[in-house]
């Protein structure tokens, strides 16, 4: 389906970017996972990561580096211990034009996938800015305890081969693409084409040439040497795995290279963007790169939250079968999935929220909240204002937003495994509690619901810290009070 939709929007856009167990009302323990030191590499998907295992992610979507160095104090008021930016490697810049989206299908009045289409590896842009201003964000977000993530972009380049930089051209020794890699993928079932060919029209990159990698892996280092914490990779599931077919002689070693080469590797955090579908092999992309998102588990919390059926079976499961989920990258939406799969026409605000309080109040997971642009949603995709480097929409420091993720800072300081359950069998409901420190409740119906239910949560009263206030009452292993309608209870002492 989702490469269905890239075929889709190639036509449309003339380019694509970047693009449990079943109990019903059951309650679920799910157990801890053994920490392991924060010196662990690709291929350790329990490993530790400081300031990202156990915190959370904002994705300041198209936001410049002026712009997210000027709101690190809301950022890190509002509980973020990350902030994952767009592409900041040089693009084509024959119409600079500064629009989310134009009306030009070309994009040469504006469109947010030129980042997505490299002309070169070397940090600065005009979307996004130079690489002064991107060392001086690192600087200032240190200062605050806020991670860097740089969304990174290896698998292809710029559709314009005229402006793809001469030195990347020579670094390759004029091998930049696969053999094949400027014909269009036909099989989305073989690896092969997956990994070889273009996807959606953008020539595919020899990710397999020596001379590209060390350039490549340069500019890793001059990102970590700038203040980057860590890297997404785009389009991962398009780049080979070492057991992936491929021509004679040719040696599938880029994840390897890439994540044990480059400054200070143990420290820094790797996940890859493994759109979940055709081809996926999502548990070894976690096996090799480290970490990957789960669109699977992101497009069943949207579905869950808007059919209104939380429960503990439809939350329960990661979807990335036995591979670890510590460190795996959950999401409501991502930006591929608000633009090219139409969330923003079917989640409002209040559902994102909902959505929200259920993946970052769980004990796994490094959940990212996507910042959708100004004003962007069911009315207007691109919001009101449709530019690039400005800041996005305030749903990000809501209060609901907030308290889940103080919530969730407040979780990690102890042993506090989650327990899922749908009080009394409502499946409209759902609390997720952890240990017995704490307990967030989400509402779906369009009504008030009163809480009468067992619970681990210590005896005691608390206030409500999400926007909706009100107490609840713990006595003798039961919980009660009222949560508004689809509205969010966030529960624990300091």
């Amino acid at each position: 389906m989702i490469e269905q939709m890239r075929q889709k929007l190639k036509q449309i856009l003339a380019v694509v970017a970047s693009i449990a167990l079943v109990v019903s009302g059951a309650s679920v323990w799910l157990l801890n996972h053994l920490e392991t030191s924060s010196t662990d590499t690709a291929g350790n998907g329990d490993g530790v990561y400081e300031g990202l295992t156990d915190g959370l992610i904002l994705h300041a979507f198209c936001w410049s580096f002026d712009t997210i160095r000027e709101h690190l104090p809301d950022i890190a008021a509002a509980g973020y211990t990350a902030v994952q930016t767009s592409p900041i490697n040089a693009v084509n810049d024959t119409h600079p034009a500064m629009k989310l989206m134009g009306s030009s299908g070309d994009g040469s009045d504006g469109a947010w996938w030129w980042h997505y289409q490299p002309t070169d590896w070397k940090i600065g842009n005009y979307q996004l800015g130079t690489r002064e201003e991107f060392q001086t964000m690192c600087t200032e977000a240190e200062r605050y305890g806020i991670k860097i993530i740089v969304d990174v972009v290896p698998n292809h380049t710029t559709t314009a081969l005229d402006q793809v930089s001469a030195d990347l051209i020579q670094a390759a020794s004029g091998q930049l693409y696969h053999p094949t890699g400027l014909s269009d993928i036909s099989d989305y079932g073989s690896r092969y084409d997956c990994t070889r060919k273009m996807m959606g029209g953008l020539p595919d990159v020899d990710t397999e040439n020596t001379g590209f990698q060390d350039y490549f892996i340069a500019y890793l280092n001059d990102c970590i040497a700038c203040g980057a914490d860590g890297f997404r990779y785009d389009t991962a599931k398009h780049i080979g795995l070492p057991d992936d077919p491929t021509d004679e002689g040719v040696n599938n070693n880029f994840w390897n290279r890439v994540t044990t080469e480059i400054t200070d590797a143990g420290r820094i955090f790797n996940y890859g963007e493994v759109l979940q579908g055709a081809n996926e092999r999502v548990e070894d992309y976690i096996a090799t790169i480290g970490s990957t998102c789960t669109s699977y588990y992101g497009e069943a919390i949207r579905n869950a939250v808007m059919d209104r059926s939380v429960t503990v079976s439809n939350v329960m499961d990661y979807k990335v079968g036995s591979a670890p989920t510590k460190n795996l990258v959950t999401w409501v939406e991502s930006h591929d999935n608000y633009i090219n799969d139409g969330t923003w026409s079917q989640l409002d605000d209040n559902q994102v929220k909902l959505a929200w309080a259920i993946i970052a109040a769980r004990q796994d997971g490094i959940p990212l909240f996507f910042d959708r642009p100004y004003g962007g949603g069911p009315s207007n995709m691109w919001g009101t204002v449709n530019q690039i480097g400005v800041a996005g929409s305030d749903l990000y420091k809501s209060e609901d937003v907030v308290a889940v993720n103080y919530f969730r800072k407040a979780m990690a300081q102890g042993s506090n495994s989650e327990y899922l359950r749908n009080p009394n069998g409502d499946t409209n409901v759902l609390m997720i509690e952890r240990g017995n420190a704490g307990v967030v409740i989400v509402n779906t119906k369009d009504s008030d619901y009163y809480v009468d239910s067992d619970t681990n949560l210590a005896d005691g009263t608390y206030e409500n810290r999400a926007a909706d206030g009100g107490t609840f009452t713990v006595r003798d292993g039961h919980i009660t009070g009222t949560i508004p309608q689809r509205g969010i209870a966030v529960l624990y002492q300091d």
